[in-house]
């Protein structure tokens, strides 16, 4: 699909719809272990939009989710505690993600130019294959500034960096894992003007608490009014984000559908709480349409997070996994 920057062009839901259709066209062609599900489960020749069906989200740790006939040009691997199975995905064309989280980023959250970028995301760094740090990575080279970067081992750093950005007129943002920015808050520095990004996860060095008690704690270590939360995954190439109220908005080029929690293949009621399944068109040559392990819900058009839940005993879900 050569005019794949078409998709980052989309104005409206037909278009959008239109395009979903097309893509899902090419990737039953392309991706096989998409079309092997798409068989199993009877919905290899649809007609309409509201007939595309979802990979669980568990087939990127069990198979390579790509194109057939592309060269994988690199591979992004989903954090996990030690020992757990991590989720793949191949990349058959980084520029295409890199496209879409760009653009993502500087429609919500601003120019990277204008901005000092800090990045407090440990585990990412350690475990490796990152698609989190290869985004923000790219960010910290687009804001063009030596006062963006890592942060490691030296939290108490931010605080410096942050102070000489704001003497030199830039915005700043924190990028960070929820338990660094714990440990960042307990420090109790004033970063009242930075914009303070968490990107979830507690990954075992901390006890998990609810988002709202996380951004609690932290806009009372921090001394901010709001917390900024970022939706992605190392199985979507595209993010949304959630800068006061805890509702996430989405790019154009993707969207969120609800079903019921028992049945993978049933839509959701009208403002209930369900399993949510991703639309996501910049995944063109993987996969676009995923069954994920989240649970939300749709308020004013934006997505509210709601928690996770257990695919594992989900009729439907685990047909081809052997």
């Amino acid at each position: 699909m050569k005019d794949w920057r078409q998709i980052f062009e989309i104005e409206n839901n037909d278009q959008f719809e239109e395009w979903a259709l097309r893509v899902f066209h090419f990737q039953v062609k392309n991706t096989l272990v998409y079309r092997e599900f798409c068989e199993k489960i009877g919905r290899i020749h649809i007609q309409s939009f509201d007939e595309i069906p979802f990979l669980p989200i568990s087939f990127f740790k069990t198979h390579a989710v790509k194109h057939n006939d592309l060269v994988t040009k690199l591979t992004f691997k989903s954090s996990g505690t030690t020992g757990a199975q991590r989720s793949q995905h191949p990349v058959v064309h980084p520029e295409l993600y890199e496209y879409s989280f760009l653009k993502t980023y500087r429609d919500q959250i601003g120019a990277p130019e204008n901005q000092v970028i800090l990045a407090l995301l440990p585990n990412y760094i350690e475990q490796g294959e990152s698609s989190l740090v290869y985004m923000v990575d790219r960010l910290v080279k687009e804001t063009k500034n030596l006062e963006s970067g890592f942060l490691l081992d030296s939290i108490e750093k931010v605080e410096e960096r942050y102070k000489n950005a704001l003497k030199s007129g830039k915005k700043v943002v924190i990028f960070g894992v929820s338990y660094a920015l714990l440990d960042l808050a307990e420090m109790g520095m004033d970063l009242s003007q930075a914009i303070i990004l968490e990107t979830g996860g507690m990954k075992g060095r901390r006890k998990e608490m609810t988002k709202k008690e996380l951004h609690q704690q932290l806009k009372h270590g921090l001394n901010v009014q709001h917390v900024a939360s970022e939706y992605g995954m190392t199985e979507l190439f595209s993010q949304a984000y959630a800068l006061s109220d805890g509702l996430f908005t989405l790019p154009n080029w993707m969207q969120i559908k609800l079903r019921e929690v028992n049945d993978p293949f049933s839509d959701l009621m009208k403002n209930k709480t369900g399993g949510i399944q991703v639309i996501d068109l910049a995944n063109v040559f993987s996969c676009s349409f995923i069954d994920t392990q989240d649970l939300g819900r749709i308020q004013n058009g934006k997505l509210e997070l709601m928690g996770r839940y257990d695919l594992a005993d989900t009729r439907g879900c685990n047909l081809m996994i052997q």
